[in-house]
């Protein structure tokens, strides 16, 4: 009876909503920390949060990396006297294996049939083949890397469109 109590316990502890740091997330963010953008409370999309962290150490987190660079893109709305030369790193979670990886170095598919918290979304891989897959399999229509992702973009996404005329 005490195992099958103990590990009744056990199950619910690890079914409890993310917490901060869930999964290893490097941003220690809490339950309460909203996405300056939409202000969707982040901890429940843990496996879409996004985020930058600023050379102070302060930081601010995202529901998916679509927000992220909106934010980025227009920071002075979000953060007036923020800069982009503040910016010490910024992290996404790689789709398949959900490990924050460096949002600068990641492959975006952009124009899948997978949708984030807040619709179209870039979906971010740590390597190409695996957004090479990943674009075969759910009908991507081009993989980026962080300086291709431009505010156009962006805005398109945000209003529901798929794609850029490219």
């Amino acid at each position: 009876m005490k195992r099958l109590f103990l590990s009744l316990w056990l199950i619910s502890l690890l079914s409890l909503p993310a917490l901060a740091g869930e999964r290893g997330f490097p941003i220690p963010y809490k339950k309460s920390d909203k996405c300056p953008v939409c202000n969707m409370f982040v901890a429940r999309y843990p496996d879409w949060v996004a985020g930058i962290v600023f050379k102070d150490r302060t930081y601010r987190v995202f529901d998916g990396p679509k927000d992220m660079f909106h934010y980025y893109f227009h920071m002075e709305e979000y953060d007036p006297g923020r800069k982009m030369e503040d910016i010490e790193e910024m992290i996404v979670k790689e789709y398949y294996n959900l490990k924050p990886i460096d949002a600068r170095k990641a492959f975006y598919v952009v124009g899948s049939d997978v949708f984030g918290p807040m619709g179209r979304e870039l979906v971010p891989f740590d390597s190409l083949d695996a957004a090479e897959e990943f674009m075969e399999d759910h009908r991507g229509k081009k993989i980026l890397r962080f300086e291709e992702v431009t505010d156009e973009l962006i805005q398109r996404l945000r209003k529901g469109q798929t794609m850029m005329p490219w």
